[in-house]
């Protein structure tokens, strides 16, 4: 009996001692994340937790670990600020976080670049403002999975991951690219041989569709620069109406002579029936140095399905510059538009334009889901070819570059006839293969080359050459890099490229080219870095010696060119 009176005092002092404890106010938790605008969490970030109820006094000072978590505990209920500064992003604040007796309190902090801000600013985000609230979370212990969530009314069970971001991942929308050196050495309408800062941002214009800006800028031999745009109703590429302009200004000379060009063009979309599409346009261009010359092209293309896997186009097109840009990046493609001038040369004394007429009929046969195979057949026309060289050459038809040993040299007419056939592959994920066969007409060398103006013109004339060529594109596993390898043969010796359309459709340089984008770490800057590294004409094939006063003088299709760089993607 004695016992049971002992027992029954035991558990009452129990009770009233557990009654006082719940009485009594315990400390909060909070517990938290730093992620950057793509989700990825900071490591080393610098947390202030302030208490708003005692006047702003700073209680704890923390850093994210690897995971970018923090934990505070033996806070005391109340209302507390929390500020982050890290390294490369903007200062985050979050005010009136409420810290709760024996709860803890998760907390997600996004730090912002510079250009996401902007992008911000930029923009209306498409999701539903998140509620001004704060979510309360019941776990079994602080060392532990959550349970539990509380939000707005509303139990449901929450996700492993700490504060994971659940907003999808957007589209980079701008592109920043500091390169030094040329493709294309000699040609004034194209990048000059120094250093160049480009730029691309994509624009949404709402009902309006898209627009792309470009542009480029030099300081280096006096100032010189380039701006496009690209107007896409539709929204995309090749899928309605587009209108691209064009205007570069570039220093040619010491004596301040300089290049001026511009580029309108604009295509529209039809649908002519269920199996047939017709894509047609005009491009305007005016380009020169001391004096100016303009021309109107039209272009076309009549696309048919004939039967399953089947297709047919007919193309007529006066230059090749926008073959390829379905196959690159929209925001790559916006700088490439810098470079689509035509070639300016001279023609006693006076400047003309490069290209002429391409007429082409073409079938293509998808094979399986991963393979295709084209066969076409064209005509070339064209009334000034462009030769490229280098060496110190005279004479009205010769331009020299006055920042290098390149020149450009006025070839004359050529007309020939052509085949192509082409076979593409996806061998897997990462890596694509292609092999071109062309038999086609360039410029070819007759007899020995003079640096007499009229002499090298007249000893030159057009001929049919076979040609082959492979590409490997792909991205190498572990380090990422993306690599494209071409490698064009030609069978005999020619001054002008064979197949033009061919090798801007299938982004086939002659000889070896080389091109390597390399991701690189972005030192908590955001965006995406790559390397960029880009090889033409690597072994320098291809090159013929001119006689004349000056045994240097040498005449090439492709001259040996290099442009690397560095890229920023936000």
């Amino acid at each position: 009996m004695k016992s049971s009176k002992t027992l029954g005092w035991v558990m009452a002092i129990t009770l009233i001692l557990a009654g006082s404890a719940a009485a009594k106010p315990g400390y909060g938790t909070l517990s938290g994340v730093v992620l950057d605008p793509s989700g990825t969490p900071q490591m080393g970030a610098t947390v202030w937790l302030i208490s708003e109820d005692a006047g702003g006094r700073i209680v704890s000072q923390l850093l994210s670990n690897q995971h970018g978590a923090f934990f505070s505990d033996h806070l005391k209920p109340g209302n507390y600020s929390v500020r982050v500064s890290l390294a490369g992003f903007l200062p985050a604040v979050e005010h009136h976080i409420g810290v709760a007796a024996n709860l803890t309190t998760l907390l997600r902090v996004q730090v912002d670049s510079v250009f996401a801000s902007l992008d911000t600013l930029r923009r209306k985000s498409d999701l539903p403002a998140e509620p001004d609230d704060w979510k309360w979370v019941l776990r079994s212990s602080a060392a532990t999975r959550t349970i539990l969530q509380w939000r707005d009314g509303d139990a449901d069970l929450a996700d492993d991951t700490l504060a994971a971001d659940s907003s999808p991942i957007q589209r980079p929308r701008g592109l920043l690219q500091l390169t030094s050196g040329t493709l294309q050495p000699g040609s004034p309408s194209n990048l000059s041989n120094s250093p160049a800062t480009a730029m691309s941002y994509d624009q949404k214009l709402g009902a309006f569709g898209r627009i792309l800006l470009a542009g480029q800028m030099s300081y280096e031999r006096g100032a010189s620069g380039a701006f496009a745009s690209v107007w896409l109703p539709s929204g995309a590429f090749g899928r309605g109406p587009e209108t691209t302009f064009v205007m570069r200004q570039a220093k040619v000379g010491p004596d301040g002579l300089a290049f001026q060009g511009m580029r309108v063009d604009h295509s529209e979309q039809l649908t002519l029936s269920d199996r047939l599409s017709l894509r047609a346009g005009a491009e305007y261009l005016r380009a020169g140095t001391i004096s100016a010359v303009s021309a109107l092209h039209p272009h076309a293309r009549l696309d048919a399905n004939l039967a399953r896997g089947w297709t047919a186009s007919l193309l007529v097109a006066a230059s090749p510059s926008d073959a390829g840009v379905k196959k690159i990046r929209e925001l790559q493609s916006a700088i490439a538009k810098l470079d689509s001038l035509p070639t300016v040369l001279f023609r006693d004394g006076r400047p003309v334009l490069e290209g002429g007429w391409h007429q082409e009929l073409s079938v293509k046969h998808k094979l399986t889901g991963r393979a295709s195979f084209e066969a076409a057949a064209f005509h070339d026309a064209t009334r000034h070819a462009a030769i490229f060289g280098s060496g110190p050459a005279a004479g009205p038809d010769f331009f020299q570059d006055a920042f290098s040993s390149a020149f450009l040299y006025d070839g004359g007419r050529t007309s020939s006839w052509g085949t192509r056939l082409a076979y593409r592959q996806k061998i897997s994920a990462s890596l694509n293969f292609a092999a071109v066969y062309s038999w086609a007409g360039a410029l070819s060398p007759v007899g020995e080359l003079n640096t007499n103006s009229g002499d090298l013109r007249n000893s030159l004339a057009t001929r049919n050459h076979h040609s082959l060529a492979a590409q490997v594109s792909g991205k190498l596993p572990g380090s990422g890099t993306h690599f494209t390898a071409s490698y064009k043969w030609i069978s005999g010796a020619t001054l002008t490229h064979l197949d033009t359309f061919g090798e801007a459709a299938y982004q086939i340089d002659p000889n070896l080219h080389l091109s390597i984008r390399q991701p690189i770490p972005g030192f908590g800057l955001g965006g995406r870095w790559e390397a960029l590294a880009d090889f033409s004409n690597l072994l320098a094939q291809g090159y013929m010696p001119v006689n004349g006063q000056d045994s240097q003088v040498v005449v090439v299709p492709v001259l040996r060119s290099f442009r690397g760089g560095v890229s920023f993607q936000f």
